[in-house]
């Protein structure tokens, strides 16, 4: 159980550094909700932080490799969706290997990331704005 949310939480150490170069390209409600996907990625961290605390925590890194270079609006958009999507993947594999508390955790926070991911989607014009199975790797 410890693996999958210790990947949990370096996926949302991720999430929280990706927001900074995303919402500097964006501005009013996509800079606002860029603001509030970085907030609830870190309520996850912290969640995280606590719950893991004496399990060998995993460091947080100076950076991290986006998908691609955030360099205008439509980079800013791939990357959010890119990040919802992958933090979305790491937090259905959690699911599997969690139980009461920590399972309702990992549930929220898929389902959390899954509306982010339609957002953005949303912002980006991208059709269709929902996937079937969040999470789960494209067949």
């Amino acid at each position: 159980m410890t693996g999958e949310l210790t990947a949990a939480l370096s996926a949302e150490y991720a999430a929280i550094f990706a927001y900074g170069p995303i919402g500097v390209h964006l501005t009013g409600a996509e800079q606002s909700a860029a603001r509030a996907a970085e907030a609830a990625h870190r309520t996850l961290r912290d969640a995280l932080v606590l719950a893991l605390t004496g399990s060998g925590l995993p460091p947080a890194a100076a950076a991290y490799r986006l998908p691609e270079p955030v360099v205008d609006r439509a980079a800013a958009l791939r990357v959010a969706i890119s990040v919802e999507e992958k933090t979305a993947a790491v937090w259905r594999a959690a699911l599997s290997a969690t139980v009461d508390t920590q399972r309702r955790q990992a549930l929220e926070a898929l389902t959390g990331c899954a509306v982010r991911a339609t957002r953005w989607r949303r912002f980006a014009k991208i059709d269709p704005i929902t996937v079937a199975f969040p999470g789960k790797a494209p067949a």
